[in-house]
């Protein structure tokens, strides 16, 4: 879908409100403000990870569009928005997230409403301002667009492995349809989908297995303290467990609203196809959880893996299969493209969750951050060391495609003078 919308005349719309200040004349703070209150009312509304990631990336690519149409440093992603340089950015990055989530969250009105007059209060009300308001309504309507029809409304039907009159336990899994979601930059949602997992009698299932039969139990005595509160920490999933971080990394590189509406456009839409894909995966190949691999171990006939009829992991076992790891491969596929963009080392990040009160992590490098991620899922007694790899290794390859192929700038694309 291609838009082309010229903004030159004044707009009739006049809305009244402040914004934050951070760096230069535009700035960013507007874009890590609505990303903060997105992030709120997913919360409050106890969103999964898979509708607030679609949401999230929504939200950010408006916003991307909007102000890149007055600045135009990069290439849009679909939308050929073009706006007078007059045009306010923080008003059409505002008005786009307003609309966005809007849109999704319609019970939100009253507290939508407050948000965006706070945020518009404080810009001069010219014509620069009634023409971003006017831009940021065309942004999300393009937006919204483009994804009406991406699957993401396909009705679940997934169907238990039972044989006739055999009690199964009755609790749905999650994500069932996602893998029939339209990617936002993958050519297919298989694109990446890898070989399968291990044998049940090769040497990396029974080292993988075992391994997290001592370290993911509930009754560990293998596990460290500071193991235990890491596997907590990422009990927290989805959005939530990356804002922080892309935001501490737009603060660190001090960032203008163009430059920081692109590295979360980027990261949204990056994390949004590496939940799709690893759901793909997961559903094509239903390889089984350590809860039910430990406790069944003695029918696959492999003797160097003892079964334990009582194990429990250290957490609640998400509801969707094992093979991939959906955690690894989203921190991976973000903290690739934070890499990519504004180098490993961004000065110490730090992560407190909801899930570990009291506990604080911190980084200096997006390499260790990531690869913390996986560790928990071995911590937690989620996944087998094999699958943290595998997915660590598909949101590397996601990520460098979205940075390689995405948003990229105008001078990365110019044609050599002859």
């Amino acid at each position: 879908m291609k838009m082309k919308t010229f903004l030159a005349t004044r707009s009739p719309f006049l809305i009244v409100a402040t914004l934050a200040v951070c760096i230069g004349t535009a700035r960013a703070d507007v874009i890590m403000d609505w990303n903060a209150k997105a992030d709120a009312i997913a919360a409050e509304k106890k969103v999964l990870p898979v509708p607030q990631a679609r949401t999230m990336s929504m939200l950010h690519v408006a916003m991307f569009e909007a102000v890149n149409a007055i600045d135009r440093r990069y290439t849009p992603y679909k939308l050929d928005l073009v706006a007078d340089r007059s045009t306010s950015k923080e008003a059409a990055a505002s008005t786009a997230a307003y609309n966005i989530l809007l849109t999704i969250y319609p019970d939100q009105k009253s507290a939508l409403d407050a948000a965006l007059i706070a945020s518009l209060s404080g810009i001069p009300d010219t014509e620069g301002k009634a023409n971003g308001i006017e831009l940021g309504k065309l942004a999300a309507s393009g937006v919204i667009a483009l994804r009406r029809d991406d699957g993401s409304d396909v009705q679940e039907t997934y169907r238990p492995y039972t044989a006739p009159g055999t009690y199964v336990p009755t609790v749905v899994p999650i994500g069932t349809t996602v893998g029939g979601m339209s990617p936002w930059v993958m050519t297919s949602v298989s694109q990446f989908r890898p070989a399968p997992p291990p044998a049940l009698d090769s040497e990396t299932w029974t080292r993988d297995v075992n391994e997290i039969r001592e370290l993911g139990a509930r009754n560990s005595t293998t596990r460290t303290a500071e193991q235990t509160a890491i596997g907590r920490v990422w009990f927290l999933v989805g959005p939530p467990s990356f804002n922080p971080i892309v935001r501490q990394v737009a603060l660190a590189k001090h960032m203008d609203v163009v430059d920081c509406s692109r590295l979360f456009a980027l990261t949204e839409i990056a994390a949004n196809d590496a939940i799709v894909a690893v759901l793909d995966a997961k559903y094509h190949y239903n390889f089984w959880r350590p809860v039910t691999a430990i406790r069944n171990a003695d029918i696959t006939q492999n003797p160097m893996t003892p079964r334990e009829p009582s194990w429990l992991p250290l957490g609640e076992t998400p509801l969707h299969p094992e093979y991939p790891c959906a955690h690894c491969i989203v921190s991976a596929a973000v903290s690739t493209v934070l890499r990519s963009i504004a180098g490993d080392e961004v000065g110490e990040l730090t992560m407190t969750s909801p899930t570990a009160p009291g506990v604080t992590r911190k980084w200096t490098k997006l390499q260790d951050y990531s690869d913390e991620v996986a560790n928990a899922r071995i911590y937690a007694g989620f996944h087998y060391r094999f699958s943290t790899e595998v997915g660590k290794d598909m949101g590397r390859k996601i990520g460098d495609l979205t940075v390689g192929t995405q948003l990229r700038g105008l001078e990365a694309r110019a044609e050599p003078k002859q």
